[in-house]
C-alpha cells in the first residue's frame, strides 16, 4: 500500500510539473545554422570521411577491429550479457521511435504546434536515406560473417557499416535535446542522449555484432543529421502551415455545407391568338365527354327536356324502345318451328 501511494504521489508531481509548460508559446526557440554549428558540422563530416578512408585502405583501424573481435568481450564479462541484450533495444528504430513520438505528440498537442513531430519525421527520413545508402554502398560484412582475417570485408554484400543502432540512438534521443525549450534542459538532455548512444554503440561491440569502426562511423552519421536539421527548419515551418490550412478548410467544409445553386425560373405568358379582321374565328374540335362530364351534364346551362317528352318507362322498368325479337325477362322463349 505504501509503495502504491508513493508511486501515485510521484506521478502526481510529474504531471504537475508537465502542466507548468506554457500553452501556445509566443516564441519557440528554433535552432539556426550558426557559425559554431557550421564548424561542428564541418569537423564531424571530416571525421566521417576519415573513418571511411581508414577502413577502405585497411589501415590500423581495421587491425584494431580484428583485435577487439578476437578479444570477445561477451566471453570476458558474461555476467552483464543478459542486461545488455535489453539495453541494446534503446538503439532499435521501432521501439525508440514509438516512445519518442509519444512524448513529442503530447508536446505538439499541448503547445498547439506540429513542429516536434515534423522535426522527428524529418530526422528519421534523413537517417534512413543517408545511413541506408552508406550501408548498401559499402557492403561491409560483420564480425560473425568475416571471411579473411585482417581484411576490411568491404564490398561483400553486408549492411553493417555504419552501425544503424548507434546512429539511431544518436538521432532519436538527441532530437529531445534539439527540441528542448530551455538552454538548461538542452544541456541535460544532450548529456543523457550522448551517454545513451555511447552505451548502445559499445554494447554492439560487446555482443560482437559490429566492428569498432562501425560504431565510430555511426556516431558521426547521427551527429551530422542533428547538426544539419536547422537547414530544414524553413521546410518544416512551411509544411506545418500547409497542414493547418488544410485542416481549417476541411473544418469549414464540414461545418458549413455549400448551398445548392438556385436556377431562376422564367414565367411563361400565354397570349390569345389574334384573328385577322374580316375572318371568322377557327372552329374548335369536339372533345369526347368523360364520365365526370356526363354526370354533371344537368348542371350545364341551356334548355332541359320535359318529363312528358322523355321516353315512357316500360312495365319492366326500362326506357329502351321495345324490340320484337326480344323476350321479357322471366318468360321462356317459344320454340322455333
Amino acid at each position: 500500500m505504501r509503495t502504491e501511494r508513493n508511486l501515485t504521489r510521484r506521478l502526481d508531481r510529474v504531471f504537475a510539473r508537465l502542466d507548468r509548460e506554457p500553452e501556445r508559446p509566443a516564441h519557440i526557440d528554433v535552432p539556426r545554422m550558426s557559425r559554431h554549428r557550421a564548424v561542428l558540422f564541418s569537423a564531424t563530416l571530416a571525421f566521417y570521411l576519415a573513418i571511411v578512408w581508414a577502413v577502405v585502405t585497411t589501415s590500423w583501424l581495421v587491425r584494431l577491429d580484428w583485435q577487439v573481435m578476437f578479444f570477445r568481450p561477451y566471453q570476458q564479462w558474461p555476467q552483464i550479457h543478459a542486461f545488455l541484450d535489453y539495453y541494446v533495444v534503446l538503439g532499435q528504430r521501432g521501439p525508440t521511435a514509438v516512445m519518442v513520438a509519444a512524448w513529442l505528440g503530447w508536446r505538439s498537442w499541448r503547445q498547439h504546434t506540429l513542429r516536434p513531430l515534423l522535426t522527428l519525421a524529418t530526422s528519421l527520413l534523413l537517417l534512413n536515406a543517408t545511413v541506408g545508402a552508406a550501408k548498401l554502398g559499402m557492403g561491409r560484412l560483420g564480425p560473425h560473417y568475416a571471411t579473411v582475417i585482417g581484411s576490411n570485408e568491404m564490398g561483400l554484400g553486408g549492411d553493417i557499416f555504419p552501425s544503424g543502432h548507434t546512429a539511431n540512438a544518436v538521432v532519436t534521443w538527441g532530437i529531445l535535446a534539439y527540441l528542448a525549450s530551455t538552454p538548461r534542459a538542452r544541456r541535460w538532455l544532450s548529456a543523457v542522449s550522448a551517454v545513451t548512444s555511447l552505451g548502445v554503440g559499445m554494447t554492439t561491440v560487446y555482443l560482437g555484432t559490429h566492428w569498432l569502426s562501425d560504431v565510430l562511423l555511426g556516431w558521426a552519421a547521427g551527429l551530422l543529421i542533428l547538426l544539419a536539421l536547422p537547414w530544414f527548419e524553413p521546410l518544416i515551418a512551411l509544411t506545418e502551415r500547409w497542414l493547418f490550412d488544410l485542416r481549417d478548410r476541411w473544418r469549414a467544409r464540414r461545418s458549413l455545407p455549400l448551398p445548392e445553386p438556385v436556377v431562376p425560373v422564367t414565367p411563361v405568358v400565354l397570349k390569345p391568338r389574334s384573328t385577322p379582321a374580316g375572318q371568322p374565328a377557327p372552329a374548335r374540335e369536339p372533345v369526347a365527354s368523360t364520365r365526370a362530364s356526363r354526370g354533371l351534364v344537368h348542371l350545364a346551362p341551356g334548355p332541359h327536356t320535359a318529363r312528358s317528352e322523355r321516353t315512357p318507362v316500360t312495365p319492366a322498368g326500362s326506357r329502351r324502345p321495345p324490340h320484337a325479337d326480344r323476350v321479357p325477362r322471366g318468360t321462356s322463349q317459344p320454340a322455333r318451328p
